[in-house]
């Protein structure tokens, strides 16, 4: 008997040519990540050939969503913050305004609208935790003091697009745009608006407090009592239930985003003593799950606009690469840290990647970011990921031949 079996062609094909690609990727010292995109063009619809399920693979994105949001959350590190706070917080904060302002420029340019153009820019503005991460733990930098003034600049534009995404669906409206495809563009007043910020705030606020309350002591206790029975198993599936529970509650319950539930849900079990072991035990799931949200991603992407809108690329390109390092290094010279540590953290920025797909999606969703938009966001990511190793080699070359300035750095305070 013939059995139709979309999900599980959907799930092999994508996997089987994200660990091709990714291999091939990672054989020419480039981001796996790469693989996982440049998989998803190869079975998306732009391509010829096998076409994977298009209503499939978004639900397998919002599950890679979550569990990626989890993983953000988990490792999620109020003392890493803190120990750089005084340039952390304020550089991210004028780094991402300055990116934003730029592609709202851009988006002018385009005869876009500010609403567009906001979105736009948010997308550009926040750097692919995966490939900055990487690039630091291959130059061992993680504990440098370039290493942690990039982490603890990473959370802040983690957070800021948390709360991006919390605040996007409530000012669709406002920004042009309305509930899910095909909504009509919408005028409401500014006390419409507010009204639905304040709600939304309101549900998150409760949601948080649950968490604090009962998630805090609930989630520990629960996986203490699971790791009393020796069964490893158990723990990996309390850790999974963990994660898709919470950000399934969230959304139910309270009416805010997956993201956000499993983000929460991740900071709550990052206090447990067993953090280490839920991280190590969920991360072949994670990955999985994140390799297939990285091939969803690469199934929106057409390899034409490079050809059809070269000017859009090239711009966005540049905001990326140039508009977003320039800012930084600027940022981090005037709070008076060495050349050395402005190039590295200009260099690590010099990116976007999965929060930028995230908030690329949404804005499409709500009917606020043109198509055109989400095209020219996955072109700017795709390129910039594959430059990034580049860069990172002519910033190596500079700094071995001593061009860079070796001064030491201030401690963090």
């Amino acid at each position: 008997m013939h059995h139709a079996t979309p999900l599980i062609s959907t799930i092999v094909g994508g996997i089987v040519l994200a660990f091709i690609l990714g291999a091939i990727a990672n054989k020419f010292k480039l981001p796996p990540l790469i693989g996982y995109l440049c998989a998803g063009i190869v079975v998306g619809p732009h391509t010829p050939g096998y076409t994977a399920d298009q209503a499939l693979a978004p639900e397998l994105a919002e599950l890679g969503v979550i569990l990626l949001m989890f993983g953000v959350g988990l490792h999620f590190s109020i003392k890493d913050l803190m120990a750089v706070k005084k340039i952390a917080i304020p550089g991210a904060i004028v780094q991402i305004a300055i990116a934003t302002a730029l592609g709202m420029l851009v988006a002018w340019g385009f005869d876009w609208s500010w609403g567009q153009g906001l979105v736009y820019g948010l997308a550009l503005s926040v750097a692919s935790t995966v490939v900055l991460l990487r690039a630091l733990q291959e130059r061992d930098l993680i504990e440098s003091p370039q290493g942690r003034i990039a982490v603890g600049w990473l959370i802040v534009e983690d957070l800021a697009m948390v709360l991006t995404l919390v605040l996007l669906p409530a000012m669709a409206g406002l920004l042009g745009g309305g509930e899910g495809h095909g909504a009509q563009a919408a005028s409401p007043s500014t006390m419409d608006v507010l009204v639905e910020i304040l709600s939304t705030l309101g549900k998150v606020a409760a949601f948080v407090v649950v968490m604090l309350v009962i998630g805090r002591r609930f989630i520990p206790w629960m996986l203490e009592r699971i790791v009393w029975t020796g069964s490893r198993e158990l723990f990996r599936l309390g850790v999974l239930a963990t994660a898709l529970g919470v950000a399934f509650g969230a959304y139910s319950l309270f009416g805010v985003s997956f993201a956000l539930g499993a983000f929460f849900a991740g900071m709550v079990l990052a206090e447990s003593e067993f953090s280490h072991r839920a991280a190590e035990e969920s991360l072949p799931l994670r990955d999985a799950f994140a390799v297939l949200f990285f091939v969803s991603v690469g199934m929106l992407f057409d390899p034409m606009v490079l050809i059809n809108d070269p000017w859009g690329v090239l711009a966005t390109l540049l905001i990326i690469l140039v508009g977003k390092s320039v800012a930084a290094l600027g940022i981090v010279r005037a709070f008076g840290h060495s050349n050395r540590t402005g190039m590295t953290i200009a260099v690590s920025l010099a990116q976007i990647g999965e929060f930028s797909f995230i908030l690329a999606s949404l804005g499409v969703y709500l009917n606020i970011l043109p198509e055109r938009g989400q095209a020219l966001i996955l072109a700017g990511a795709l390129l910039s990921i594959l430059l990034n190793p580049v860069l990172f080699h002519l910033l190596d070359r500079h700094m071995a031949r001593g061009d860079g300035d070796k001064q030491g750095d201030p401690q963090p305070a």
